[in-house]
């Protein structure tokens, strides 16, 4: 295993504390502060869906998932986490109230690492919220 793939693993399993906490609490400074400049994220559905670019959009977008989860959003189980020199995928299961009705789904996100930074985010949606 090559430093630069031990670095990108590490760097992203911290962004991806810092994504669970800022879920759970709509405290987002900390997961924010990882970003580069030059951020990017793909989402597939609503108001962000597709190619959004820049830490304001992102700030917007989490803002928005915490209106969302507004009593929070828990992470459940991290079932794979895959990862190469510059990306990491954590698939996982999330559950909490969404706009006050059950929500649990079946999700991956994937991380791009720069440096000491995430450079890119994109999320894919699994279930339809009625399955484990």
């Amino acid at each position: 295993m090559t430093e630069t793939y031990k670095n990108t693993l590490l760097i992203a399993q911290v962004a991806f504390e810092k994504l669970t906490y800022g879920l759970a609490t709509g405290e987002w400074e900390q997961f924010l502060d990882m970003l580069t400049d030059d951020f990017t994220f793909w989402f597939p559905l609503g108001e962000f869906h597709g190619l959004n670019q820049g830490k304001d959009r992102a700030r917007e977008f989490f803002q928005y998932v915490s209106e969302a989860y507004s009593e929070g959003l828990s992470i459940t189980s991290l079932d794979h986490i895959t990862s190469n020199e510059t990306t990491v995928v954590f698939e996982f299961r999330d559950e909490g109230p969404m706009w006050g009705k059950t929500y649990k789904n079946r999700v991956a996100i994937s991380l791009d690492v720069r440096g000491d930074k995430v450079c890119a985010y994109r999320e894919y949606l699994g279930s339809d919220g009625k399955s484990n």
